[in-house]
């Protein structure tokens, strides 16, 4: 009886994705009162070898309100299907995150529509991708979704009900992307709940750089890097620079860079012009190929305000953070496949970043066998992806059904990685009042970089960590 008291009188936080694992980002909070904020909701992009029985392991009638940090669909992607099944909260987020999460969705529900095409051809066979059948949203669902969008602006905080506040605090991974921080008044006190999201780096092409977070009781951390320290010294330009010379000038041939359409293309594409109006690109044609890439290039541009210092002088001194001479956006397949027949040394960006699907394919499997071509990766690859399996040095991989050796050049950087490193992880945690921290909850990482990072803290003053299980519930005194 007295347990049951005390989960009463307490906060209560239930881990339901990104346990011991990166993807499908989704944790409940529940306050004394029951009150229910769900901290992003996203899909889980691990393999299974079973489907799950149902989308959510809790009634999303029963939810009050998403916090979501950023636009990745890891974090966003179930948003239509929590309404589909009877959310009739909010979803609060910045203002830049509700446009990248608009061209993240509508992009996924024009998947999944000629998905729905395929298996109505095909009823036998299973999905492809994260989602089940009963989970394919379509664009009226997405419709739906961004109807309950309320947005802020970052590093501001607003009251969500009397007793409880919200704070977004930049988190320097994505455009718009926030650490969130709820602020809950209870029976024993004031308690201050963090959520990091996905934690930027210092120094990241437009973005700013992550904001510390105030003194709190307990800290929902990501882990992604939590064994990794980045491996380029380099800076981006010079990075760049150098891989533009050794495939287009040193060898006349192709650079094809796989990057995903929304925050990597972007950062890219700033660093090239930034090269361009420094007088060290060379004048060589740099093919654009995303149609997603395109508009949230137009959503990066929206929302010059919100970058870090250097962009925006860069901005005002030159008019365009992306358009530069010689660059040219590819706008349909016809166009793409003509890319391939240019001759001249060239720059191809496209995606997916991991070369699992989309426009990049095409590229690649039309370069394998060319010498005169390089592959540079400028992201991380999931094991098992095909861009993995081109950065761990295969010397061939089956193509459509045919053995193919690989001629071209495989190259990678990480120079572009989103992710804080383990040193940028400890410096958020070191940040905080070790005596007044509760409780380290580790989440959105593999299971060998949990444990190393729980140790990491442990020998740095901070023994309090645990590693987040799926479906367990913690009280929060």
């Amino acid at each position: 009886m007295t347990q049951d008291r005390t989960a009463a009188s307490a906060i209560q936080l239930t881990v339901w994705g990104a346990a011991q694992q990166v993807t499908g980002s989704m944790h409940l909070l529940t306050l004394p009162d029951d009150f229910r904020i769900l901290v992003d909701c996203g899909f889980d992009m691990e393999p299974h070898t079973e489907p799950s029985d149902s989308t959510f392991p809790f009634d999303p009638a029963s939810i009050d309100v998403v916090l979501l940090t950023h636009a990745h669909m890891d974090h966003s992607g179930h948003i239509p299907n929590l309404i589909r099944q009877g959310f009739e909260g909010k979803v609060i987020c910045t203002y830049a995150t509700l446009e990248l999460t608009r061209l993240l969705l509508f992009d996924s529900a024009r998947l999944n529509e000629r998905e729905q095409h395929r298996l109505k051809q095909k009823p036998t066979t299973r999905t492809r991708g994260p989602l089940g059948p009963e989970e394919l949203f379509v664009a009226t669902d997405v419709e739906d979704a961004l109807n309950v969008f309320e947005c802020h602006e970052p590093d501001t905080s607003f009251d969500l009900k009397p007793g409880v506040s919200v704070s977004l605090i930049t988190a320097g991974h994505l455009l718009g992307a926030v650490h969130m921080v709820v602020s809950v008044e209870t029976a024993a006190g004031l308690r201050k709940i963090a959520f990091s999201g996905d934690l930027g780096r210092k120094g990241y092409p437009l973005l700013r750089d992550p904001q510390p977070l105030p003194p709190v009781d307990y800290l929902v951390m990501e882990t992604t890097y939590g064994n990794r320290a980045h491996q380029e010294k380099g800076q981006a330009m010079d990075v760049v620079a150098q891989a533009i010379q050794k495939a287009c000038v040193d060898v006349p041939g192709r650079l094809i860079i796989p990057a995903f359409s929304v925050g990597r293309t972007q950062a890219l594409l700033y660093t090239l012009n930034r090269l361009y109006q420094a007088k060290r690109l060379p004048p060589i044609r740099i093919f654009a190929d995303s149609p997603l890439a395109l508009q949230s290039t137009k959503v990066y541009a929206k929302y010059v305000d919100d970058m870090n210092a250097e962009a925006r002088n860069f901005a005002r001194d030159n008019g365009e953070l992306f358009d530069f001479a010689n660059l040219h956006y590819v706008k349909n397949m016809k166009q793409s496949r003509e890319v391939n027949d240019y001759s001249e040394p060239s720059i191809i960006i496209a995606s997916s970043g991991m070369v699992e699907g989309g426009r990049i394919t095409h590229h690649i499997r039309t370069n394998l066998q060319n010498p005169f071509a390089t592959i540079f990766f400028i992201g991380y690859s999931s094991p098992g992806t095909f861009g993995h399996q081109l950065q761990h040095g295969r010397d061939t991989m089956r193509v459509k059904g045919q053995k193919t050796r690989i001629m071209a050049e495989i190259a990678a950087t990480d120079v572009f990685s989103g992710h804080g490193d383990v040193n940028d992880l400890v410096s958020l945690v070191e940040n905080q009042e070790a005596d007044r921290l509760r409780k380290i909850f580790l989440v959105h990482g593999d299971p060998s970089a949990m444990v190393d990072f729980k140790q990491t803290l442990g020998h740095i003053g901070y023994p309090q960590s645990e590693i987040a299980e799926k479906g367990k519930t913690y009280l929060l005194a």
